[in-house]
Order: C-alpha cells, then sequence, then structure tokens
C-alpha cells in the first residue's frame, strides 16, 4: 500500500517552507476566513515559489464559484477541496471552470449518521472523495471519526482519509487494506499552535508512513 501525504492547514511562510521541505505530495491551505488557520495574509507570490513537485490544493467552504476560480489563478493552485455543503450541481458546474488538471476533492464529514448514497451524486465531478469527522467547524476537530462506517462506501473513487489523525495513528493506517485509500490528510495533530506545524513530529510520521 503506497499513501500519498497531505499536510493541510499551514499559514505562516517559515513553517510553510520547513514542511515543504518534508517533500508531502500536498500542502493544504484554508481559504475559510472563519478557520483559526486561514491563510489571511499569505502571498500569492510566496505560494508560486514552492517546489511544484507539490501540489498546493485550497480548501474553500460553501465559496462562491467566481470566488474560488480567481484564488485558483491567484495562487497558481493545484487541487481544490470542497469542505463545505456544495452540491453535486456546484461541482459539475466548477469543473470546467478550473485549469486542465487541477485536482477536485470533495470532502464529506461522517459520523454514524452519514449516507454513503450521497458521494454517488458526486462521482462523476470530483477525483477524489475526503472522508473526515464530522463537526460543525469543517474539519480541524483533532477527533477521530469510526474507521469502521467506511465499509459502507462501495464506490470505486479513490478517497484521502482524514480527521485527528496523529502520530500514534500509523499503528491503525497500515492495517487498512482498501486499495481506494489514495491518501493520509493531516491538520491539527501536529500542531504547537493553530497553522503552526510541528516539524519533528511531522517527518516522524512521513517516515513511518507506507509511501
Amino acid at each position: 500500500m503506497r499513501l500519498k501525504l497531505k499536510i493541510c492547514g499551514m499559514k505562516e511562510p517559515a513553517n510553510i517552507l520547513e514542511v515543504a521541505a518534508l517533500a508531502p505530495d500536498f500542502l493544504g491551505f484554508i481559504f475559510y476566513r472563519k478557520s483559526k488557520r486561514y491563510v489571511d495574509g499569505l502571498s500569492a507570490e510566496f505560494v508560486h515559489t514552492l517546489p511544484p513537485s507539490i501540489k498546493k490544493a485550497g480548501v474553500f467552504v460553501d465559496e462562491e464559484l467566481d470566488e474560488l476560480v480567481k484564488h485558483v489563478a491567484i495562487y497558481g493552485l493545484d487541487a481544490v477541496q470542497l469542505h463545505g455543503a456544495e452540491s453535486a450541481d456546484y461541482c459539475r458546474e466548477l469543473r470546467p471552470r478550473l485549469p486542465a488538471g487541477t485536482v477536485l476533492i470533495k470532502a464529506f464529514g461522517v459520523d454514524e449518521n452519514f449516507d454513503f448514497s450521497l458521494p454517488g451524486m458526486y462521482v462523476d465531478f470530483i477525483d477524489y472523495f475526503l472522508f473526515d469527522t464530522q463537526t460543525p467547524d469543517h474539519g480541524g476537530s483533532g477527533k477521530v471519526f469510526n474507521w469502521k462506517l467506511l465499509d459502507k462506501y462501495t464506490l470505486d473513487k479513490p478517497y484521502l482519509l482524514s480527521g485527528g489523525i496523529g502520530p500514534e495513528s500509523i499503528t491503525e493506517i497500515v492495517k487498512i487494506n482498501d486499495e481506494r485509500l489514495y491518501a493520509i490528510d493531516v491538520n491539527s495533530r501536529f500542531e504547537l499552535e493553530p497553522g503552526l506545524k510541528d516539524i519533528d513530529k511531522l517527518n516522524d510520521f512521513k517516515n513511518r508512513l507506507p509511501l
């Protein structure tokens, strides 16, 4: 099982460069103003200087299409992650407005009541799903959902796994036998404070992840 790594929620340039030096597959930047990790003040010029081998992902929550498309262009984003209540029609309309090759990810918060038929409405318009812990704050809860619930996921579309994943999660991650699992998405459990990542913890985690 070769898993990709997405590190999300940085906003300090010096810290971002340290994270980028670990060569993750994705760096996630949060463009949701209510988030504690909102990238307020992070210049587009700086984002453009990051290694082209790392996909720069913008995380958006129910953003107006025109604004989202503008941010993708300004920051040179390689991926878009939709982390709100965006509809399948929203994804259908967004897809042709993104530059060719842009990765489109639709996130869902999962709990015991999640309807696993819902992703099927989006499958033709997105590249990956992301399954996160259900929270009113659209992620960043630091809590893990019950991964056994993914037994109910029957589509072939690959997905990213998120939600409270920390250094100790490797033991359970390596037990997952699902070829659809594409990447591990980490955020709050590797922080010194919101938006500031612990490089040593991330480096150790990456070295133990089946990459």
